[in-house]
């Protein structure tokens, strides 16, 4: 079974909590949808209702994670045999791990994937990949509910397929992405190489300094550091 997962967070700190989680489950026979917001007891940061477009009022009422239908369905069919999709993939199931839930099965994560594949996108969220590949043409079939982001992790995975194997897609969701230029600061948009040879100093500083880097971009600048001290 193919499980293509999204969920959406109270923010991005430490102690923020999963508000909403959707599912779209695919098997050999049938597709089923499912999503709950969800009230794990932390209010939602403006921020994060920019992006989410979930509200503190929403959550009134509702279950919290464990209770509701589309995590006990997750928990029913979390088994060896199974295949979670997910965009960033580790966030989501650091975020499942702190309420209890550790998935057994294979996973892809289709950033990842995306980013070993098709380098030359200038950027790799969701949003921006559904336009920079035309994910959009598929979203007539899109009702523009809360399932709508599993949807487009869905379409994502099948434009992958053209390219990659279901196994080859867990495999380089395993492997770290060697990023060859810097995304922010400075020096953003140069090779990290070449910043090597002007700057050793500023990518030892990120390295010692920037405690939430990217684990692919702290991966890249590490490699090239090798060659330099």
């Amino acid at each position: 079974m193919l499980l293509f997962l999204d969920i959406q967070t109270t923010g991005l700190e430490v102690h923020d909590k999963i508000c909403s989680i959707a599912l779209i489950a695919v098997d050999s026979e049938t597709t089923l949808e499912m999503y709950d917001i969800v009230n794990e007891g932390k209010k939602i940061s403006s921020q994060a209702s920019s992006v989410n477009h979930i509200i503190n009022e929403m959550l009134k009422e509702k279950p919290r994670l464990l209770e509701c239908e589309t995590y006990q369905f997750l928990q029913k069919h979390n088994d060896i045999s199974a295949i979670l999709v997910a965009h960033n993939s580790k966030f989501a199931l650091k975020m499942l791990l702190a309420c209890g839930f550790e998935f057994q099965g294979k996973v892809i994560d289709t950033l990842r994937v995306t980013k070993h594949l098709i380098p030359e996108c200038e950027f790799f969220s969701l949003q921006f990949l559904r336009y920079e590949l035309k994910l959009y043409r598929n979203e007539e079939r899109l009702l523009h509910n809360g399932v709508d982001n599993a949807k487009r992790v869905k379409f994502l995975y099948e434009y992958l397929l053209d390219v990659a194997t279901p196994d080859v897609m867990c495999e380089l969701s395993q492997k770290h992405v060697l990023i060859l230029k810097l995304n922010f600061g400075k020096y953003a948009g140069h090779f990290i190489e070449d910043i090597g040879m002007w700057d050793l100093g500023y990518l030892q500083w990120i390295v010692a300094n920037v405690l939430d880097l990217d684990e692919d971009l702290r991966y890249s600048i590490d490699y090239f550091l090798q060659g330099r001290v």
